[in-house]
């Protein structure tokens, strides 16, 4: 029983909840990504051997400039800090690519951490996405200055986030568990101005 309730999306019950549909010409689409696969990586940007390994296995380039992300097919890097990195891959994959990383960095200073199960995802897309989330944010989130791309470690009202930008009219915002429905309920409230739409992920 518990384990049907940590596979439910956390936003399950929130989406399901019947909306008229909106008449707005550009509505904000929301979406949960719920149980991407989600592992913390720690170790030395300067290690060559640690930046061979993680790309051996992720495909993409560990970023190093602050508050951006790489990618490649096989999934997404993160940065958090100068030694710390979210890579991000499909549903399901979470232990396969912990496993993969941990076997890779054997022996080298790092750590490698599942944290997917504790997290979830709400995409917000459209060309009032960055207005909704500007009205509870301090981040300047103007396309010139948040551009595709990048990410940033803040707060949306009173929940801590992590904002990935996808292209100009889509943002990605990675949240705990038990601040996501707060947060969409937050959303879905700042974003009924321009009129909201629910989509599948």
């Amino acid at each position: 029983m518990v384990e049907q309730y940590l596979r439910q999306g956390p936003l399950d019950h929130l989406q399901l909840v019947a909306r008229a549909a909106s008449t707005a010409e550009n509505p904000v689409g929301m979406a949960e990504l719920p149980f991407l696969a989600m592992v913390n990586l720690r170790g030395a940007a300067s290690d060559a051997a640690f930046t061979d390994a993680v790309k051996g296995v992720l495909g993409a380039e560990l970023p190093t400039v602050a508050n951006t992300w790489t990618s490649s097919t096989k999934g997404e890097l993160l940065w958090l800090g100068p030694d710390e990195w979210l890579a991000i891959s499909a549903k399901g994959e979470e232990t396969a690519i912990a496993d993969k990383l941990r076997k890779a960095l054997d022996g080298q200073h790092a750590s490698v951490t599942e944290v997917g199960e504790a997290r979830t995802t709400i995409r917000l897309s459209g060309p009032r996405a960055r207005d909704v989330i500007a009205k509870g944010c301090p981040l300047d989130l103007h396309p010139s200055v948040f551009a595709d791309g990048q990410c940033a470690q803040s707060h949306i009202g009173r929940a801590l986030t992590l904002l990935q930008c996808r292209d100009r009219e889509t943002i990605d915002i990675h949240v705990l568990r038990s601040f996501a429905e707060y947060l969409w309920i937050w959303l879905e409230d700042a974003a009924r101005e321009y009129g909201v739409s629910v989509l599948e992920a």
